[in-house]
């Protein structure tokens, strides 16, 4: 039987997904960051067959969402998302070293997943944490430069005030680079990463990913299984059934056996 509960560790809200004969077992562990504007509830059909086939999952609450909203509407939780992403990334290395330390998470097979600013989150932790044996971004991307510029231009072609001055956009710029994968792909170093976009995605655009797949293809030469793009010719901005699938069967492949 799969049990769910509710945790507050670190004052972070989360769910903790795992089968209930094992609950206190070192086990492989996933932690899944959920979307811009959605809350960690949505992603439990991930944690829930991860669970089954032996992990422990955690989904998290991003700051500004769901348990965390402090009453900011989603117009206004539009200027944190930068902020948001990155207060993400160092809370997963918080929520790591507290099941580690408990023993309920093996070290050596540490999974991170994600839905769209998830994904990135997902991507830019690769930046800086060695701990990460296995990744899967689904809808995400790791170019956080180009994609900040991007979300800059949408909202100046919608006639949208930036919330942001030139002095604050280049200061936001220089601090994004530091997590942003595509500046530094030799970070990878070979560790297993699948990719699923749709290629009508309009929130975070196929061919800022897929460009980067394509740009470290060469890196994996040696490793070719361990790279994997699955691009949904019909999909935009929801992952299909191939896409949970795809993402069960990549950590069973990476971090089980």
């Amino acid at each position: 039987m799969v049990i769910v509960e509710n945790r507050l560790i670190n004052q972070i809200p989360m769910l903790h997904i795992v089968k209930k004969n094992v609950h206190q077992e070192k086990l492989p562990f996933i932690i899944f960051s959920h979307g811009f504007t959605s809350a960690k509830e949505h992603n439990l059909h991930y944690a829930y067959l991860l669970a089954e086939k032996g992990f422990r999952v955690i989904l998290p609450e991003a700051l500004y969402h769901g348990e965390r909203a402090q009453g900011i509407s989603e117009e206004n939780s539009y200027g944190h998302f930068w902020g948001i992403v990155i207060k993400t990334i160092h809370e997963l290395n918080d929520l790591k070293e507290y099941y580690v330390q408990e023993g309920l998470a093996d070290p050596e097979r540490i999974g991170l997943a994600g839905t769209s600013m998830g994904g990135m989150v997902t991507l830019g932790a690769l930046t800086k944490y060695k701990w990460v044996k296995a990744a899967v971004s689904l809808m995400g991307m790791p170019a956080y430069e180009k994609y900040s510029l991007w979300q800059m231009d949408q909202l100046q072609s919608q006639e949208i005030k930036l919330p942001l001055k030139e002095t604050q956009i280049s200061e936001q710029l220089s601090i994004l680079r530091q997590y942003d994968l595509s500046f530094q792909p030799e970070k990878l170093e070979g560790r297993p990463v699948l990719f699923w976009h749709g290629k009508k995605d309009p929130i975070v655009p196929f061919e800022f990913t897929y460009q980067f797949f394509l740009s470290i293809k060469k890196d994996y030469e040696e490793l070719p299984e361990n790279l994997h793009f699955i691009v949904d010719e019909r999909a935009d901005h929801k992952v299909s059934r191939e896409g949970l699938k795809a993402t069960i069967e990549w950590f069973e492949k990476f971090l089980l056996h």
